[in-house]
């Protein structure tokens, strides 16, 4: 006769995981859930940066159209420099307080008087002025060249 057995003391064969099984588990899925929010932060830092580069990018294009700005150091605001333009309302809303800070700095003078090739340039007395104009925000900055040109006479 076999003697009676419960079930609570003996240790049954049936298939489950320890308690280590299941910590070591769940210490992966977190150092695995963590990397993937790394990696999501990283991700959406670069993708600021860049949109703020693209922008500032798109308020140079402005300075290149306007001609009374960007031959100077000033600052000004940016709805003062795209009053002249037909823009989005939002976007002029956004714009209306960025402070921009605009540099200009002379590079170079060419005078095209002093070049000597027997009197047959035609562009003799003319002036060749380069510079750089850099413009500013609180978080990024853009630069371009400028070349200009005047009659020496």
């Amino acid at each position: 006769m076999k003697p009676f057995v419960s079930g609570w003391g003996m240790h049954s064969k049936r298939a489950a995981f320890t308690l280590m099984e299941v910590m070591v588990s769940v210490i992966i899925i977190s150092i695995v859930i963590m990397a993937l929010l790394q990696m999501h932060g990283n991700s959406t830092n670069l993708f600021t940066n860049i949109k703020e580069k693209l922008y500032i990018g798109f308020l140079s294009s402005f300075f290149i159209a306007n001609p009374d700005y960007g031959y100077e150091k000033k600052t000004v605001l940016a709805d003062e420099l795209l009053k002249d333009f037909d823009i989005d309302d939002d976007l002029r809303k956004r714009l209306k307080s960025m402070r921009l800070d605009i540099d200009y700095r002379q590079l170079e003078t060419i005078d095209l008087s002093k070049i000597d090739d027997n009197e047959t340039n035609s562009s003799n007395g003319l002036l060749f002025y380069t510079g750089k104009t850099i413009i500013k925000t609180n978080d990024s900055s853009v630069s371009f060249f400028r070349i200009t040109t005047r009659s020496a006479k």
